[in-house]
C-alpha cells in the first residue's frame, strides 16, 4: 500500500495495489474509488485532503508489515 499526496490539487491517493484502474466510482463528494477490470479496489482518491484529514501524522496499528519506507 502506498500513500501519494499531491499538494497542487490537495488530493491524497491511497494505492492498495499497483496497476491501472478500469473504472472510477464516486463514493461520496470528493471521495472516489478506482476499480480494476475485475472489480477489485485499486485505490481511493480523496479531494481536499488537507481540509478533511490530519496529514501531519501517520500511524499504523497491528499491520503485518515486512518493511517500512519513508520518502
Amino acid at each position: 500500500m502506498k500513500l501519494h499526496y499531491y499538494p497542487d490539487t490537495d488530493s491524497l491517493y491511497i494505492e492498495f495495489k499497483p496497476g491501472p484502474g478500469a473504472e472510477t466510482r464516486e463514493v461520496s463528494d470528493g471521495l472516489n474509488v478506482d476499480l480494476d477490470a475485475t472489480g477489485d479496489v485499486v485505490g481511493f482518491d480523496i479531494d481536499r485532503a488537507s481540509q478533511r484529514l490530519d496529514l501531519s501524522t501517520l500511524e499504523t496499528e497491528s499491520l503485518p508489515l515486512r518493511s517500512t519506507r519513508a520518502g
